[in-house]
């Protein structure tokens, strides 16, 4: 019996908005490299750079599967080629989740591709640092729909990776309104449920209004 191809597949026309702003799904890790793992190896055979931001107890292991994939970690990331860095380098920096510093940060790593002499960098996220019990936090989601004015501005693909396993539905759906672009099942695809940020924002801000002091999404 052949093997079942698990590698991303990306159906046709899925990034023709410009917008590369994806949300992942995963049931586990496992399926999470699987799933990427093509799409990772390819970026680095095409001498782009990559950014990851990963749960820092995983991190070893993350560079472990990284280099059964076949990339020269040591090599790429002694270059500057690669980054892994842990959420605190990233959203949990300091005493409290700020969207605002983090949008400034999430851009300043798309523009410092161009400025080292890349072309594009593939942005990936593992998101379970929105469990993470932080003042702020609870921003995570509108920050988000943020990010969408962000990206369209690069050609770098940004992809937040959801291990199902770990979120609730209401989460989940939240990040299918805030992500033009999907993985689930494998395949890369238009999102459906897409928001305008400016419609999603303006929805959120409403709620807010209208009920002081309920956490939006956990």
């Amino acid at each position: 019996m052949e093997a079942r191809d698990t590698s991303l597949q990306i159906a046709p026309n899925a990034l023709k908005g410009g917008n590369r702003h994806i949300c992942a799904f995963f049931n586990g890790m496992d399926e999470h490299y699987r799933v990427l793992q093509s799409f990772i190896k390819d970026g680095f055979d095409k001498g782009e750079k990559a950014f990851h931001l990963v749960d820092p107890k995983r991190r070893e292991d993350h560079l472990r599967r990284l280099a059964d994939a076949g990339i020269d970690v040591e090599g790429a990331m002694a270059s500057g080629q690669l980054e892994v860095h842990p959420w605190e380098d990233g959203p949990l920096h300091g005493e409290r989740f700020d969207q605002d510093t983090w949008v400034a940060g999430f851009e300043g790593v798309l523009r410092s591709g161009p400025a080292s002499g890349y072309t594009q960098t593939r942005f990936l996220a593992q998101m379970e640092w929105a469990l993470v019990d932080l003042p702020g936090i609870d921003d995570m989601i509108e920050f988000e729909a943020r990010v969408n004015y962000v990206v369209p501005k690069y050609e770098d693909p940004v992809i937040c990776a959801y291990d199902l396993s770990k979120f609730g539905a209401s989460t989940v759906m939240y990040a299918l309104r805030t992500h033009p672009v999907v993985i689930i099942g494998g395949l890369l695809q238009e999102n459906p449920f897409y928001v305008d940020p400016d419609d999603f924002l303006r929805e959120i801000r409403e709620q807010r209004l209208g009920s002081v002091g309920r956490p939006i999404a956990h």
